[in-house]
């Protein structure tokens, strides 16, 4: 019982921090806060263990990059992602289709075209800049998506996060694994609506796929969807081109493989939505979340 308590209590002290934090953010603007999130970052996160996991990703990604070149892909990598991280709270300031917006969507039509013919699509991408934002387009689109996610251990941060996509018209969110999630999602499909998953990292009970060469556990999950239900497979993706400035971009079906042979076909398919995560990542090297431990345990263990 005690212990309970004090978990708690540790959770909702948390969150109260984070209350705290965001509160001293509401006077100043998003650039002025992702800024200072960004130098705040790129300080702090070469100084934790998370720089060996993101160091020995780009090595695996990049063998043919020397020393210098990592390191500044690095030390650019880690200002962008703590530009993302202080970004969040103030994203609700956001209005994509503003006559002054700093968000550039390419491919909208496409999206268009869904909601014209009530038709759904899995629409899939990886953790690119700020993706929080390519959720922001497709909901004020008025596009209909649920959107996947992985509730956070801290149900009160959880609540946080939920009403912070609210903020920016994210309503209709699905727990990401597990078969009442996965039925909830069939059905949304079947029903015209749209679903979206981040598509870009480990999944242990998933199948191995090369990922710039070397195996790693990949979701199928998406291309399954797809399957199942004969909705197209949407690529996403976005950059930072500058500070507070981002361009989304909606890319062309990738097809699913049909030789009738369902295990090739769906490894196939997971293989052609990799190297679409893979293109962006090799175009953009400090914009994706390299902090995740994507391939297996032992390629990380310091030499």
């Amino acid at each position: 019982m005690m212990g309970k308590f004090f978990k708690h209590l540790v959770w909702r002290l948390e969150v109260l921090a984070y209350d705290f934090v965001r509160l001293l953010m509401l006077p100043f603007s998003l650039a002025q806060v992702s800024a200072f999130s960004g130098r705040l970052i790129g300080f702090i996160g070469p100084k934790t263990s998370k720089h060996h996991i993101a160091k020995t990703n780009m090595k695996l990604a990049f063998p043919d990059a020397d020393n210098d070149q990592i390191e500044a892909w690095l030390a650019e990598s880690w200002n962008r992602m703590g530009r993302t991280f202080g970004e969040f709270p103030l994203l609700g300031r956001i209005k994509v289709f503003d006559k002054n917006s700093n968000v550039e969507v390419v491919g909208l039509e496409i999206l268009e075209k869904l909601k014209r013919e009530k038709k759904g699509a899995v629409l899939i991408s990886g953790h690119f800049a700020n993706w929080e934002l390519m959720a922001a387009v497709f909901s004020q689109a008025k596009l209909p998506v649920r959107v996947t996610y992985r509730p956070t251990n801290n149900p009160y941060f959880d609540k946080r996060i939920r009403a912070q996509r609210k903020a920016y018209g994210i309503e209709l969110m699905v727990a990401k694994s597990g078969p009442k999630g996965a039925k909830e999602l069939i059905r949304a499909l079947r029903s015209g609506d749209s679903v979206a998953l981040l598509n870009d990292q480990k999944f242990n009970e998933g199948i191995e796929i090369p990922f710039f060469g070397h195996g790693a556990m990949t979701a199928p999950g998406p291309t399954r969807l797809a399957m199942q239900t004969g909705a197209p497979i949407i690529p996403m993706s976005i950059v930072r081109t500058s500070g507070t400035n981002f361009r989304v971009t909606i890319h062309e079906e990738i097809k699913p493989a049909n030789t009738g042979k369902r295990t090739a076909d769906i490894r196939t398919t997971v293989i052609k939505i990799t190297k679409f995560i893979e293109a962006q990542i090799r175009e953009h090297p400090t914009d994706w979340f390299w902090v995740h431990r994507r391939w297996p345990k032992d390629m990380y263990r310091r030499k």
